[in-house]
């Protein structure tokens, strides 16, 4: 990255910058570009700046994890930088290894648990990938190829080279990776109902809080959204203890919006069990009772080109003991 406009930097405010986004960082979120490049400045007020729209991309605005690309222009607030990264917050980010599910010299895959974020930010002190460097400072380069919601498990896929991101995040994009995910959903999902192709649009409740919904193709901030379901299997309603029909779907994405199987299969309205963002609520504490203590939502199998070799590299996690216990036998 170059600075073509700036002032001081060290422990004192700085004037506004513009850094140009070089080669070697494109393809990055934007959250993580300015995380890396404003060295000792607190995760939370990096992520202030943005959501107040502070930090521009070519003089608009962006959100965190927008994709900055080689060429762009991010603009930079003045903002305080220490010279040397708080000892105390590094000390407060527990080293924590993961199930390793696949790790070669370019690309480590995992299993991560619900209830983990992917990363620190918005409230979250840390998340897997912090947790990662803090348990293998040896490693020269770890970064997050792509994002899995702080409570859906599965399989999660982390670049131990620049080249191995830029390759991933590429294919990603491209749709050229399958994404297969278990979804418990309540109701009985019409095995007739294979595709969902509906358009998402962010938006924030009054808190500041994010969200999805499904929108118009003709709103202009519509995104287009493709999900494949393909029934499993379904469990009977259980009505001793107040519960319905569920049904477990396999759930592949074709487009990789947020939240965005949680939001097609609600709108479809069959809802996720557990989730606590667009599922039943009453439901949800239902199957609490009965020992569901999380949202059933496990990213399940994922297949991409090796970044090196170019193999089609074939992974699966099985459901989680937590998950596996809800697991319908009945076709």
């Amino acid at each position: 990255m170059k600075d073509i406009i700036g002032g001081k930097t060290g422990a004192s405010a700085a004037a506004v910058k513009i850094v140009v986004v070089d080669e070697e960082s494109a393809g990055q979120r934007l959250d993580n570009f300015l995380l890396r490049h404003l060295k000792g400045v607190p995760k939370t007020h990096v992520y202030r700046i943005i959501r107040s729209g502070e930090v521009r991309v070519n003089k608009g605005r962006a959100s965190a994890d927008t994709r900055v690309q080689a060429g762009d222009a991010v603009r930079l607030p003045p903002v305080r930088v220490s010279a040397e990264p708080d000892p105390e917050t590094v000390r407060a980010v527990p080293p924590r290894e993961f199930t390793v599910l696949h790790e070669d010299d370019f690309v480590l895959a995992i299993d991560k648990p619900a209830g983990t974020a992917v990363h620190g930010g918005s409230g979250v002190s840390f998340g897997v990938i912090e947790q990662l460097r803090r348990a293998r400072p040896q490693a020269r380069f770890l970064e997050l190829v792509h994002r899995l919601d702080r409570d859906t498990s599965g399989i999660l896929l982390i670049a131990k080279r620049r080249s191995a991101l830029t390759r991933l995040q590429d294919q990603f994009r491209e749709r050229a990776t399958d994404k297969t995910y278990l979804a418990l959903v309540s109701g009985a999902w019409p095995a007739r109902l294979k595709v969902l192709d509906q358009p998402l649009r962010k938006f924030l409740l009054a808190d500041g809080e994010r969200r999805v919904r499904v929108t118009t193709p003709d709103d202009p901030d519509a995104m287009r959204a493709i999900t494949l379901v393909k029934l499993r299997s379904t469990a009977p309603a259980r009505p001793e203890v107040g519960l319905p029909t569920l049904s477990l779907l396999e759930v592949t994405i074709k487009t990789g919006r947020t939240h965005q199987i949680r939001v097609h299969l609600s709108s479809a309205g069959h809802g996720i069990a557990g989730d606590d963002k667009y599922g039943d609520f009453d439901l949800n504490h239902r199957l609490q009772k009965a020992g569901l203590g999380r949202m059933f939502l496990h990213a399940w199998r994922l297949q991409f080109d090796h970044p090196s070799t170019g193999e089609r590299v074939a992974l699966q996690a099985d459901l989680p003991p937590e998950l596996a216990a809800w697991e319908p036998t009945a076709p």
